[in-house]
């Protein structure tokens, strides 16, 4: 907008498999007519094709290319935008906004495993961060047994970029089921011990972001006891903007 924010414009419904319609019209007047858009397209759908149609007396200019570094987020189906109302609300993309920074999502739905496979992918990606955010898909012995080569590996290849490890969220119903309350235990436990090994072991730029603060305590912020919903996906942002900014600033 006028003061430089980004506000959102409009969204569309995907009604069905090829979507047509109008996202603006009828747009306030401005002094500067020239705006910059962020589109975002859908979460889990792929997208084959995409055609921007505007009036004829349109002009674009090519926004000038971003000079700072990525946050590279990797994690499970929560990172991956489930179950954000719209694309804009996923976790990375408010990040991304607030922090004036590219966002890479690298969110598998039931995938997000530390596997040295993707230690391997992913450390041929640049970014100033790498966001770990796997243990809602892993137990405690995966925890243990996979977090400190997988940190190894990144940092030998990306030296000089920071690695965040983020905790498993806390389950919405931990406080009344024992099995959820013993996993997030269990992860937690090993994964600080893990990150503690790793600093003794001289593991530089190298941080660590507790779970209790992702969703808050009210209960409010899931669909699921799992997944945020809107309010879990800005409760997680600010957690990681509380971390992310004082390292990127």
């Amino acid at each position: 907008d006028a003061k430089g924010r980004w506000r959102w414009a409009a969204v569309t419904r995907p009604a069905s498999q090829k979507v047509q319609g109008v996202l603006l019209s009828g747009m306030v007047a401005s002094e500067d007519p020239l705006r910059d858009y962020a589109l975002y397209l859908p979460l889990y759908n792929g997208v084959e094709k995409l055609e921007i149609g505007v009036p004829r007396s349109a002009e674009f200019r090519p926004v000038a290319p971003r000079r700072e570094g990525a946050i590279l987020f990797y994690g499970t189906s929560i990172m991956h935008g489930a179950c954000a109302s719209r694309p804009g609300m996923s976790i990375s993309a408010i990040v991304g906004r607030r922090l004036g920074r590219p966002v890479i999502n690298l969110g598998f739905s039931g995938n997000g495993k530390l596997e040295m496979e993707l230690a391997k992918l992913i450390a041929t990606v640049p970014a100033d961060v790498y966001a770990l955010d796997c243990l809602p898909n892993l137990g405690p012995g995966d925890v243990k047994a996979r977090t400190e080569p997988f940190v190894h590996y990144l940092r030998q290849q990306r030296p000089q970029a920071h690695i965040l490890l983020v905790e498993d969220r806390t389950y919405g119903d931990s406080w009344i089921r024992e099995a959820r309350r013993a996993r997030n235990e269990g992860n937690r436990r090993e994964f600080r011990a893990a990150y503690e090994r790793l600093v003794k072991a001289g593991v530089e730029r190298l941080h660590y972001l507790s779970g209790d603060t992702l969703l808050g305590d009210d209960g409010e912020a899931t669909t699921d006891g799992s997944h945020p919903n809107d309010l879990g996906m800005m409760r997680y942002a600010d957690a990681y903007c509380r971390v992310l900014e004082p390292l990127l600033s």
